[in-house]
């Protein structure tokens, strides 16, 4: 069997080393930091847990699948796994308040035109019939297989809403379009942008496949493991060890050794090499771009530019009230004040409250806070980090930005948290600066998910790249960022290195 070399311990690299251990392979992890989960992390301090990265899971059957095939305790005999009701709360501009539940077609219809008026869910419902047909388009071959074609996914699938008049004919209108031209615009188009900021995509830009990102939410449901996110990178870790996977932490990996035109192993820090069969890359590593080993903006993985996240982590003094949702969105009020800031490219100064959307995560959860005490997170997104004003990102490590922008987004959540601010124990906040330190993402960037459409720049590189014996898994390559789309990269690669076609069925 094979001797396979990972780079990096994230939740893509660890699904794809437990299928490959399954198959008889020995799978060497090298992990720059301490410990593993990439940006699936933890912040413990006195009794609080906080998750640094996502706060609630979609597409749990992905999981599912990765648990079954590599072991003998399915996923829910390792960690407990909730539905989210309801799915959401979002505070929009003019006081509109709208609370939709978790997986229910009828029950967000019913709650849209309470918040915005009769015929409002139905609008909203045909919208979600035309992503279905997106998602039905593109699922095998965006998701599920290896890219075979480029450039049919570089068209959107979108199918346009009938037009009246002359001109009936025409494209996808885009995300934007969707929003104004079939929603009416207003606090219902605002809704359906807001799934492409939180992912990191530019509203104003993205394809109207973007529509496919609330179907998602809303057809499988939204779910949270008990005792935070992080308990399923420890449930991933431990198959891994099960399965026999070795990880050396600290190990830093400076580029690859080639041997007759193919990858042979990895260069580490230090000097040191270790020989291999395969290389499966799970992180950034800027010696494939610097070397010709990928483009250097295949599909908008090369380094830097892509946007982060800011999170502010709260302890608070008093219980969580009950009934409070788990997720609220606070909307920006200056939607195009906060699109030019977080997407522009020229040298940004901190928005004001006012052009900020923040996303409070409030858990129902013991397990991550001590008795009488809440435990918050405040997430928004920002610029990537870029300390050399290249006019890609935002220079976070210059003093004072972290906490006066961390300032700005508790001011704006105390919308869904009255009084935050006088319940405060204390705070820690994480700036993409803080993420490119931990995790080496280039500028602390959050990769988006792959999307069909925009000309395929929405398209991350293929997992097996031109060079021989590597292979790519993680946000960074197809099919890009989020925790399905891990565990579907990880899939991909497991059985093309196992001789099979590359596939997660």
């Amino acid at each position: 069997m094979a001797r396979i070399a990972v780079i990096g311990a994230g939740m893509a690299s660890m699904a794809t080393a437990a299928r490959l251990a399954v198959g008889g392979h020995q799978v060497v992890v090298h992990e720059r930091s301490d410990t593993y989960g990439g940006g699936v992390g933890l912040l413990a301090r006195d009794g609080f847990r906080f998750d640094t990265g996502p706060g609630v899971l979609l597409l749990p059957a992905v999981q599912r699948d990765l648990f079954v095939k590599t072991g003998k305790k399915a996923l829910e005999d390792l960690v407990g796994l909730e539905q989210v009701d309801p799915a959401a709360r979002h505070l929009l501009p003019g006081g509109v308040d709208v609370t939709l539940p978790n997986a229910s077609r009828s029950g967000v219809v019913e709650a849209l035109d309470a918040a915005f008026g009769k015929g409002s869910g139905d609008r909203w419902s045909q919208v979600m019939v035309r992503a279905r047909e997106v998602w039905e388009a593109t699922r095998r071959p965006l998701l599920e297989d290896v890219l075979h074609d480029p450039a049919t996914l570089a068209r959107d699938p979108y199918p346009a809403a009938a037009r009246r008049g002359l001109f009936r004919r025409g494209g996808p209108p885009g995300l934007a379009g969707v929003a104004a031209g079939e929603l009416g615009g207003g606090g219902l188009g605002t809704l359906l942008e807001s799934w492409a900021l939180a992912y990191g995509l530019d509203p104003r830009r993205a394809p109207a496949s973007a529509t496919v990102l609330p179907y998602v939410e809303q057809t499988f449901g939204v779910w949270y493991v008990r005792g935070g996110m992080r308990a399923l990178a420890d449930a991933l870790y431990e198959r891994c060890l099960e399965r026999r996977v070795e990880f050396r932490f600290g190990t830093a990996v400076t580029g690859l050794l080639l041997d007759g035109g193919k990858a042979a192993g990895l260069e580490l820090s230090g000097g040191d090499s270790t020989p291999a069969d395969v290389v499966v890359a799970g992180a950034p590593l800027p010696a494939l771009y610097r070397d010709g080993v990928l483009p250097p903006d295949a599909g908008g993985s090369g380094p830097g530019g892509e946007p982060g996240r800011c999170t502010v982590h709260l302890a608070l003094r008093g219980a969580r009230p009950a009934g409070t949702a788990h997720r609220t969105v606070v909307h920006a009020a200056d939607r195009g004040a906060e699109a030019a800031w977080v997407f522009g490219p020229e040298r940004r100064p901190l928005p004001g409250t006012g052009a900020l959307t923040v996303t409070v995560l409030r858990p129902d959860d013991p397990a991550v806070r001590p008795d009488g005490h809440e435990a918050v997170t405040l997430t928004a997104t920002v610029p990537c980090h870029d300390p050399n004003g290249t006019g890609r990102g935002l220079d976070w490590s210059a003093g004072g930005a972290a906490e006066a922008f961390a300032a700005r987004m508790t001011e704006a959540a105390e919308a869904a948290v009255p009084g935050l601010r006088g319940r405060e124990l204390w705070r820690e906040v994480r700036t993409p600066a803080d993420t490119a330190r931990q995790t080496a993402a280039p500028g602390g960037s959050v990769p988006a998910p792959a999307l069909a459409g925009a000309s395929g720049t929405l398209l991350r590189p293929p997992n097996r790249p031109s060079l021989p014996g590597l292979y790519l898994v993680g946000g960074w390559a197809h099919p890009g960022g989020g925790l399905p789309h891990a565990g579907m990269s990880g899939a991909i690669v497991a059985d093309l290195i196992a001789g099979g076609p590359g596939g997660s069925r």
